[in-house]
């Protein structure tokens, strides 16, 4: 048993202020991945199928025909199809690829699920933010996103950036920034984490993927799109979310914790043909306010 299991349970081991200790406990392939989330708040790694550049073209062949994104430059910047697994077989390959599933559950230390897919036929060009407060678990950080590159990613088609170092902030919820949930809430948090990598002066850097490369991050990494200096050039790829086994889920921006309200995320599970892993109904309290 790691340090981590046996003292943190409720923390990731990529996360894991014994890291140092535990990481030589995984498989050895894993383990540079495990530096580079450790340190960085993100991995690059070639996507594990080698039918991948197969299931990429089919993927744009048929989500181009569906909705109509044969000119990049008629796309609107927030162009995207979520939970496109329920429907392509492909995507959810991609989504539930085994290599990656184990891989993370490996880095976690708990078993990952896939809960969400997003397709992209551009870039998204969205303002910095964190997963974390979209995507939440209790205990917390037990989410990451693994995004990959569907074709070649030019420069000026709006690539992934993201500031390395800064899953290690503070995760913030709605009482830090002193908001209620709403647009209130999101105009102030793109506020703050516009304002913290400049203020402690951490450089963002640029993801060039080339096709089948893709990107593992963790919860709290601010990231987002640069801006699509070309209209013309596609960025074709595909987002997946995991959240792992054995947690709550949430989302932070929902939630009035000083009011004592927490709303539960109903999860989704891409591996199982009926995708319900978890009914967590939104609304439910998960504590009360205190009379």
């Amino acid at each position: 048993m790691t340090l981590t299991a046996d003292l943190l349970p409720g923390v990731p081991l990529v996360e894991s202020p014994f890291f140092e200790q535990d990481v030589t406990s995984l498989p050895a392939e894993c383990q540079a991945v495990a530096r580079q989330l450790h340190t960085r708040g993100y991995a690059v790694v070639d996507f594990p199928d080698p039918d991948f550049l197969g299931k990429a073209d089919a993927i744009r062949k048929r989500l181009t025909a569906r909705f109509n994104w044969g000119d990049p430059a008629a796309c609107p910047v927030s162009a995207r199809v979520q939970d496109a697994w329920e429907f392509d077989a492909d995507v959810r390959a991609i989504a539930c690829n085994p290599t990656i599933l184990d891989l993370l559950s490996a880095l976690y230390g708990r078993a990952a699920f896939p809960f969400q897919t997003l397709n992209f036929p551009v870039g998204t060009q969205q303002p910095v933010h964190s997963d974390h407060i979209h995507f939440c678990s209790i205990p917390e950080r037990f989410m990451c996103g693994v995004w990959v590159a569907l074709e070649d990613v030019h420069a000026d088609a709006g690539p992934l950036f993201y500031y390395p170092g800064s899953h290690v902030w503070p995760s913030y919820g709605n009482a830090h920034i002193g908001a209620k949930p709403g647009a209130d809430a999101v105009m102030k948090f793109i506020r703050v984490q516009e304002e913290m990598p400049q203020r402690l002066g951490v450089e963002r850097e640029t993801f060039l993927a080339r096709k089948g490369q893709a990107l593992i991050w963790a919860s709290n990494l601010l990231h987002g799109g640069s801006a699509q200096a070309d209209r013309t050039r596609s960025r074709w790829s595909q987002v997946t979310h995991y959240f792992f086994e054995g947690c709550r889920y949430t989302t932070p921006l929902q939630n009035d914790v000083l009011g004592g309200k927490i709303k539960r995320r109903r999860v989704k599970d891409a591996r199982k043909s009926g995708g319900l892993a978890a009914l967590v109904g939104a609304g439910t309290r998960l504590f009360s306010r205190s009379a």
